[in-house]
This record gives structure tokens, C-alpha cells and sequence, in this order.
């Protein structure tokens, strides 16, 4: 009896054990479903109009994830891309000069983006590599109010994308731009670094910039002073080297260095004319009575053409190899008719060469004197012993290979 009592409560404390286990797994599951709603932020791009969102140290190190405060001298990364996906959407762009610095996601919406889109966001502590996550809701919507049909851009090269992604030196960019266009609403479309348009890294210079492409769109028309900057007669002395033609005072200088040359107008007042849709026919032409194909094929036989294209060049190779073998083997000259052509002097020469080697070799295999000493395979020349050779050295020929 004791012992099972024993078992029975040592199977109570496992059950306990395991529903506890369970009641902590769930209570942090919850603790982080909770957190990570804290972590969710809402925004609402529109279509058509710029989005700028900062990346600030400050929304990453307050948040429930880290215990410890991290100082503002840590090096602080950033990397964002939509949910499910490696990357950003296409219409999205993300920029950080440096770790010290706050990263911006900015881009415009376009009518195909229009929706939910969910962007994670993970910062990145250089130092410690700890990491901290945020999602970002995008609600993309139509904006609200007038349209704004009268589109320019401006290529701005004092400064970086960065610089002016900031509402602050957006704010003045569009309050320089009012002294040079007619009064109206003027609003930020798309902000763009000139490296997505093809520019080039600037050399390691101070004050040299790489440049951003702001577009900005109103309502009211463009002023006659944009005209005259964008118009062909500057674009031709633009050609050549010279400032263009400007009707009115520069108010954008000099916070702002302008490239007048860059300027493009887009006036989407007047709706473009749209495209005649062709309408599908049944597949049969019109009766044409300069166009009369035939309608019967008449029968054409084809051995006398496979004839030609066999046997002909069958034929030459057969010519080409009866000349060959002709000029190898019936034209080559003998040795009777070498023998003729050679003088009796030379024959005589040769002969009297050849015998007097035979005569050397025959002489050189039959000799009985000993070989001298400066010959023998052991010979000191200092005390002129030397080792009894194995064999008659007498009988080796001089010139083994030709024994």
C-alpha cells in the first residue's frame, strides 16, 4: 500500500508539473502577442504624394525588448523589407548615411499599391548585436482635395536625399518654390536620389553632393518664369555650355542649388487622346484583285535534284583524289634518276667517307690495347690509381652505341 501511494503521488506531481509547465508556456505567449501589438504602428500613405517615415533610435530603445538603456553613441542599423517578402515593394526605397544617423523609408504610392501592406522593420545594435523588431501597417488610400495636374521637377544639387526627407527642409524647399510659381497649393509628390537616375558617386570632395530629384505638383498653372527655364531656346543654350533663361529672381538660391538645365514640365490638364482599339476581324482577307494566289500546287519531282546535290560533289572528290595519287605515285623521282643527277665527284666522296668510318668501326672493336687511363670509369688524377675494372676493358668499344 505505501507504494502505491508513492506512485500515485509521484504521478499527481508529474501532471502538476507538465500544467504548470503548460499555464508559463501560454502566459508568455500572450506576454509576447501583447508586445508585439505594442510594437505595431499605423500609417496612412497616400497615392500620388510623397511618404516619409523616420527610423529613429528613439522609437527602437524604449521599447519592452530591451532591459538595458542604450547610449545615444551606439551604432544603430536598420533593415526594413514587407512581410513575406525579402525586399521592400517596388515603390518603397530606404536610405541611412550612417549608423549614427536615422534611417528614412520614403517613396510614392502608385494606383497598383493601393491596400494593406505590412513592412518589418529590424533595427540592429553594432555593439552588442541585439536586435529590436517593428511592424509598420500601411494603409495606402486616394488623397483628398483638388487634383494637382501641373507637375515639375527639379534637380537640387546641393544636397542629399536625406537632407531634405525631413518635413523641415521640405517645408522651405516648397515655401522657396512659391516666389517662382503662380499662387496655389504646392505639394511634394516624389523625392528621388539622383544615383536611382544614373548619377555618379561625387569624389571624396568637401561640399560636393550627389543630388535629388524633387517633384512638386499644384493645381495652378505653371508660372511664365518656369516656362521661359524649361522652354527650347534654353534647353539650346544649355547645349552649349551656357546658364539658361530665367525671367524672374532665383528665390530657391542659395539654400538650394537649382540645376535649371534639369527642369521638366508635365501639364496632365489636357487628358491625352486614347488609343484606337483595333477591332478583330474573322481572320479572311478582302477579295484584292492584284493578289491572285494559286490554288493548286502542280506536282514537281525531286530525284533529279537529289541527283545533283549527291553525285556532283561525289565526282570532284573523286577527280581530286585520282590527281593526288597521280602526282604522289607516278611522279616521284628514284634514286636512279638522283644517282644521274649527281656528279661522280661527289659519289666518289661520299662512298670513300662511308668506308673509312666502316673501317674505324671494325678497327675500334678488335684492338687488343688496353684503354688509357683518362678512359676508365675510376681514374684519380691526382694519384693516378685506379680500380680494377670488371670486365676486359679492352674488348668495349669506343663508341658503345654503334658496337
Amino acid at each position: 500500500m505505501p507504494v502505491l501511494r508513492l506512485e500515485r503521488q509521484g504521478q499527481v506531481g508529474a501532471a502538476m508539473a507538465a500544467v504548470l509547465i503548460w499555464i508559463s508556456l501560454l502566459v508568455g505567449l500572450l506576454a509576447g502577442l501583447g508586445r508585439t501589438e505594442a510594437q505595431q504602428t499605423t500609417l496612412h500613405p497616400l497615392v500620388g504624394r510623397i511618404f516619409v517615415h523616420t527610423l529613429d533610435r528613439e522609437n527602437f530603445l524604449h521599447l519592452p525588448e530591451l532591459v538595458v538603456a542604450v547610449p545615444d553613441t551606439v551604432p544603430i542599423t536598420y533593415h526594413a523589407h514587407l512581410q513575406g517578402h525579402p525586399d521592400l515593394p517596388r515603390w518603397l526605397r530606404y536610405a541611412q548615411r550612417s549608423p549614427h544617423q536615422p534611417g528614412f523609408l520614403y517613396g510614392t504610392a502608385t494606383p497598383a499599391d493601393r491596400g494593406r501592406q505590412v513592412i518589418e522593420v529590424t533595427a540592429y545594435n553594432r555593439d552588442s548585436f541585439d536586435t529590436t523588431r517593428q511592424r509598420l501597417v500601411l494603409l495606402i488610400g486616394d488623397p483628398e482635395g483638388p487634383l494637382l495636374p501641373y507637375q515639375a521637377e527639379f534637380l537640387v544639387r546641393s544636397h542629399d536625399v536625406e537632407e531634405v526627407l525631413p518635413s523641415t527642409p521640405a517645408g522651405r524647399f516648397l515655401t522657396a518654390l512659391g516666389g517662382l510659381w503662380e499662387p496655389g497649393e504646392l505639394q511634394l509628390l516624389n523625392i528621388t536620389s539622383a544615383l536611382d537616375r544614373g548619377g555618379r558617386v561625387p569624389l571624396p570632395i568637401e561640399g560636393r553632393k550627389e543630388g535629388v530629384y524633387i517633384k512638386v505638383g499644384s493645381a495652378s498653372p505653371f508660372s511664365t518664369c518656369l516656362k521661359m527655364a524649361a522652354s527650347p531656346d534654353s534647353q539650346a543654350r544649355c547645349a552649349q555650355g551656357q546658364p539658361p533663361l530665367l525671367s524672374c529672381y532665383d528665390t530657391l538660391a542659395p539654400h538650394f542649388r537649382v540645376d535649371w538645365c534639369n527642369v521638366s514640365l508635365v501639364d496632365k490638364s489636357v487628358p491625352e487622346p486614347a488609343d484606337e482599339v483595333p477591332t478583330p476581324g474573322d481572320g479572311i482577307l478582302e477579295h484584292d484583285p492584284f493578289f491572285c494566289p494559286p490554288t493548286e500546287a502542280t506536282a514537281r519531282e525531286f530525284l533529279t535534284d537529289a541527283l545533283v546535290t549527291l553525285l556532283v560533289p561525289l565526282l570532284v572528290a573523286l577527280l581530286l583524289s585520282l590527281l593526288l595519287a597521280y602526282v604522289m605515285c607516278c611522279r616521284r623521282e628514284g634514286r636512279l634518276k638522283r644517282d644521274l643527277a649527281t656528279s661522280d665527284i661527289q659519289m666518289v666522296h661520299h662512298c670513300t667517307i662511308r668506308g673509312n668510318t666502316e673501317e674505324l668501326r671494325q678497327m675500334a672493336a678488335s684492338r687488343e690495347v688496353p684503354r688509357p687511363l683518362s678512359t676508365l670509369p675510376m681514374f684519380n688524377v691526382r694519384t693516378g690509381e685506379r680500380l680494377p675494372p670488371r670486365v676486359d676493358s679492352a674488348r668495349v668499344p669506343l663508341i658503345l652505341d654503334q658496337h
